[in-house]
């Protein structure tokens, strides 16, 4: 690619990636404060109004329906909040892959590659929540009491940020030009795009997944807590000192999830 239009490239690449996360963080905004926000919530409002009827009219479409709305809202979080912590490793590829005719798919399958596994993630996390729900629905002392599923999952979040896996998959996320380095051969390169992409969303999954639990402790439609887990996953990966986050935040989880048991046993 000729050096200026390389240059004209970075020029709209990097607002692009911005302008796409901002993007997610508009629907995000929107979609709270419309209607249908308990489908962030994880509410159900298929059992009356307009989308009760579309549920009566669907084959299945009492589990269609919630599916797609829950997994449209998954995507929207997972881009709003993970694209700033991997932007690194996207713009890092761009640069490598400049010059080839088949850059836009190259990038294309990266990014698809990274996706599908946060997605997978997002329903493994939520058919976990919806047992969850199910069993503490079926227990009459837990039904009212709700709160100590959530300290046990600040609990293991906070505990997580202590331990070996978190500080093993942190640092590839911290170092994309190693990490594109150890799995960018050259060959096969629309299939090596999509598992690079795959690869580094393991790796990003494995530093992040009890971070984004919170969400489902918090309720996975706060705005102000997810712009404060994506600001904290952010930091973790991409400043030279967002290392020395982990400890501090496991220490202030912890003893919130401790805080929470001793409010509620004395309640």
């Amino acid at each position: 690619m000729p050096a200026v239009a390389a240059l004209a490239h970075r020029r709209v690449f990097v607002p692009a990636l911005a302008l796409l996360a901002v993007s997610a963080w508009l629907a995000l905004w929107a979609w709270s404060a419309s209607p249908y926000a308990l489908y962030l919530n994880h509410g159900d409002l298929t059992a009356a109004g307009p989308l009760a009827e579309i549920c009566r009219r669907i084959p299945g479409g009492g589990v269609i329906v919630p599916a797609a709305l829950y997994g449209a809202a998954w995507v929207l979080m997972c881009t709003a909040m993970m694209l700033p912590t991997t932007a690194p490793l996207f713009d890092l590829f761009d640069r490598l892959s400049a010059g080839r005719p088949d850059r836009a798919q190259l990038f294309a399958l990266l990014a698809l590659g990274y996706a599908a596994v946060w997605a997978a993630f997002g329903v493994v996390a939520h058919a976990a929540h919806a047992a969850l729900l199910a069993a503490v629905s079926s227990v009459p002392e837990l039904a009212w009491r709700g709160w100590p599923a959530g300290a046990a999952v600040i609990a293991l979040a906070g505990a997580f940020q202590f331990s070996e896996l978190k500080y093993r998959c942190l640092e590839k996320c911290r170092t994309p030009l190693s990490f594109v380095m150890q799995h960018w051969r050259g060959r096969a390169q629309a299939a090596q795009a999509f598992w690079l992409g795959a690869h580094h969303g393991v790796f990003c999954v494995g530093c992040c997944w009890a971070l984004m639990l919170l969400m489902f402790a918090v309720g996975s439609g706060n705005l102000g807590w997810m712009l404060a887990l994506a600001a904290v996953m952010a930091m973790e990966k991409n400043l030279p000192w967002g290392r020395r986050l982990s400890a501090p935040l496991g220490y202030a989880l912890l003893s919130w999830a401790a805080l929470l048991v001793a409010v509620n046993l004395q309640a």
